[in-house]
């Protein structure tokens, strides 16, 4: 019979098997996924992006007070139209005007401006927040992925033990083709099975170096454990948190001040604007006077267009309640992606301390049964094989179970805009 020795995968706290000797891809600089946060946040493409709109509102807010350009008048007028040439008989005229506007005008411009702002600093802010969250997501699919890579190279190993037994005691006529032939096809599946790891590997490295700001193809390893929360806050602090941290409502509660603003802009309309001129004119030949000065003040009258100033005035306000109405509809989104993502992290606990307390000790001592059992023939090799596949099986639940725990952690914070505590359980590193 094949001489196996049982040698469990893991522990029952759910450590991760050594790596064995593979050709499989590494970056020369392995990465922690806060170094991996920090350095999206530093280099990400998007958020650099938003960083140069935040800074042209910025700009936009030292003119918001500004008066308009000065215009510059020169007017010929009374020429004999028998001697257009003959200037001495005309009168010109420079002058130079400026419109001013009320101090109430312009410091609303300014206002108007700062919440400008303060939108392009929370759709900074929320940009940091969505790509921290996309990099701790490609980063927990990362290390699953490396784990799944060590169990399988564990798991090759095995069978490749498995194979060359049998075909030594195939030669020998002490057990049957079939068992052979059971191996090479577990053997077989367990190569396919490679490729999807490797696809799922490229895939990951690809999105998290984009949000790095690195080419796609570069290699990328990361090191560190799975989280492991503490105990969540109550869904009434999760939505607490949200009001206050989340980017997305804190922009729409700006954009109904906003509203409120050009509302008043609006109103403000009303009130008259003053032109003030003053010019030099040179009267034509003959005159007492031939120097003299202009001076001249207009305003605008509003008010024969009320109508129009009347329109924008509940344009402003209407565009302040839709904005109070999409606020409310956000922030009803917002508690549903908290709960959901409070769900989600429960339930991954849940299945986490299920495969590794029950279903992962199971597996094993079925696996070290069914050896002992081969071993001593008293059991057929394909329940060896299914004994093996179980427990690897167990196992792939466990890390996809632990990794959804770093998602559903990912997708808590980025609902709540603010970071939820938690400390990794093992220290490892992803390749």
């Amino acid at each position: 019979m094949l001489a196996l020795s049982f040698a469990p995968f893991v522990g029952g706290s759910g450590q991760s098997v050594p790596p064995s000797s593979s050709s499989h891809l590494s970056a020369d600089t392995p990465l922690s996924v806060d170094q991996a946060v920090i350095e999206a946040l530093q280099s990400n493409t998007e958020i650099r992006a938003a960083v140069r709109r935040l800074s042209l509102a910025q700009l936009k807010t030292t003119t918001a007070r500004s008066l308009d350009d000065p215009m510059f008048m020169a007017r010929d007028w009374d020429t004999p139209l028998r001697k257009p040439w003959d200037l001495n008989q005309a009168q010109l005229m420079l002058s130079l005007q400026q419109t001013f506007l009320s101090k109430e005008k312009r410091d609303m411009r300014a206002k108007v401006a700062g919440d400008d702002v303060e939108l392009a600093e929370s759709d900074l802010e929320s940009m940091r927040q969505e790509v921290s969250a996309e990099v701790r997501k490609a980063c927990a699919d990362l290390k699953r992925n490396a784990d799944e890579m060590k169990l399988h190279d564990r798991q090759a190993s095995l069978l490749k033990e498995a194979l060359a037994a049998a075909l030594a005691q195939y030669t020998t006529g002490k057990v049957p083709q079939a068992d052979v032939l059971r191996a090479q096809m577990a053997l077989t599946r367990l190569n396919e099975h490679l490729i999807e790891l490797e696809e799922e590997r490229d895939n990951s490295r690809a999105q998290l170096n984009a949000l790095l700001g690195r080419q796609p193809d570069e290699a990328i390893e990361i090191t560190g454990g799975y989280a492991s929360p503490a105990n969540l806050p109550s869904i009434e602090e999760l939505e607490r948190l949200a009001i206050e941290h989340r980017p997305e409502l804190a922009a729409l509660r700006k954009m109904v001040a906003k509203s409120q603003h050009q509302g008043q802009t609006a109103r403000l309309a009303m009130k008259p604007d003053f032109t003030v001129a003053l010019g030099y004119m040179l009267m034509p030949s003959g005159s007492t006077f031939r120097n003299a000065y202009m001076a001249e003040m207009t305003m605008n009258v509003p008010w024969l267009n009320r109508e129009r100033h009347d329109g924008e005035s509940r344009q402003a306000d209407a565009a302040s309640e839709v904005s109070q109405a999409e606020l409310d509809a956000r922030t009803s989104a917002v508690f549903l992606e908290v709960r959901e993502a409070q769900i989600w992290i429960l339930a991954s606990e849940k299945r986490v301390k299920i495969y590794r307390d029950t279903l992962l000790p199971q597996s094993e001592a079925a696996f070290k049964a069914a050896t002992t059992a081969y071993q001593n023939n008293r059991g057929e090799f394909m329940a060896l094989i299914e004994s093996q596949n179980l427990l690897l099986d167990v196992q792939t639940a466990l890390y996809k179970a632990q990794s959804a725990t770093d998602l559903g952690i990912a997708q808590l914070e980025r609902a709540v805009g603010a970071p939820i505590t938690g400390k990794p359980d093992t220290e490892r590193t992803s390749k």
